[in-house]
């Protein structure tokens, strides 16, 4: 291994702190350690000045907590919804200012894990304009597309930089599909998985995962042959009419394994709200919910109504009974195909 490695963090540090002064009061130093999210212990503060003002303001309007979930093997603990971070004015040019007012309205809401990825556009940047003010209180998940260990160092540099934070909570390996993905990235030598465990040895990462939507048992494959602390997955009530279910070939590995999942795909674009079909985010969110070893769910907003019925939703959530999740699946039925377009997503 060359000198590069144990340089890192330092170089990190002073990544963060440079980029924190170019864009004033983006960042704060972390205050006490919030029971949500708690930083590890051995992270040096950010270098940038606290905007206390910002914090304060935000932190004032917040509401009653949603209901929380620990994540599998993680031990993160985190509410039962997340506010994904595409398809939506997040990760479009030319929308910050919805995004950034749809962001505070999540956090304000109970909302205290946050999705983006390296390759959502402006998604990672505009979380940085407005999480370091409350980092303590929050958790941050971002994906690399990135298979080996040099080039996912790099696009973790990045997103550590447009986050405007020294830590991730979570990283996670984006859009696992081919035994090509899990064979590279596994690879003992050059592998990204280096990369990540290497990451989390230096407090830079907190938890490892995988996410994917459209070939439930590569998702098999990679549990069973590392330890991932999380997968991010489709579940849905459409779900179970595909000929490879996510729900009935990932969680039953999930639970073996204690993995985190994270449901994403949940309303499936809308298309689940079609007349006679699902009634809005209450059966979606909750039918998702109610699956066994499903921890926390993510869903995109594209305007603050539809971020209000998210948030209900998952304020109000109860679990489902059998019955009920099974006259959901049945109500499905006529749409399940139109439902689940992005399993042929490559």
């Amino acid at each position: 291994m060359s000198g590069f490695l144990p340089t890192r963090r330092q170089f990190l540090y002073a990544g963060v702190a440079a980029a924190s002064t170019a864009i004033s009061g983006s960042a704060c130093k972390r205050s006490q350690t919030s029971p949500l999210a708690a930083a590890p212990s051995d992270v040096v503060p950010d270098a940038a000045v606290p905007d206390v003002a910002k914090a304060t303001a935000i932190a004032e309007h917040s509401v009653a907590a949603m209901p929380t979930r620990t994540l599998g093997r993680s031990q993160l603990t985190m509410p039962v919804l997340g506010l994904g971070g595409s398809a939506s004015p997040l990760s479009r040019g030319g929308q910050e200012a919805e995004a950034i007012a749809l962001i505070e309205q999540a956090y304000t809401g109970g909302i205290r894990y946050f999705d983006t990825a390296a390759n959502y556009g402006p998604s990672e940047e505009r979380l940085g304009k407005v999480l370091p003010a409350v980092r303590s209180e929050v958790m941050i998940g971002t994906k690399t597309s990135r298979r080996d260990r040099d080039e996912a160092w790099r696009q973790l540099e990045q997103s550590l930089e447009r986050l405007q934070t020294d830590y991730i909570d979570l990283w996670q390996f984006h859009a696992i599909t081919y035994d090509w993905d899990v064979d590279t990235l596994l690879d003992e030598q050059q592998g990204a998985i280096k990369a990540a465990a290497e990451a989390k040895e230096q407090g830079i990462i907190r938890a490892i995962g995988i996410t994917g939507h459209n070939n439930p048992e590569i998702f098999v494959k990679a549990l069973n042959r590392y330890p991932f602390d999380t997968a991010l997955i489709p579940i849905n009530a459409a779900d179970r009419h595909t000929p490879q279910p996510f729900i009935d070939h990932v969680l039953p590995v999930a639970q073996q394994h204690n993995t985190g999942i994270i449901g994403m795909k949940v309303p499936a674009y809308g298309r689940l709200f079609q007349p006679g079909v699902l009634s809005g985010m209450t059966e979606a969110l909750g039918y998702a919910l109610s699956q066994p070893q499903v921890h926390c769910c993510i869903v995109a907003a594209d305007t603050p109504a539809q971020l209000a019925e998210n948030l209900d939703a998952a304020r109000g959530f109860t679990p489902f009974t059998a019955e009920q999740l099974l006259a959901m699946e049945q109500r499905t039925a006529q749409v399940w195909q139109e439902a689940n377009f992005f399993r042929r997503w490559s």
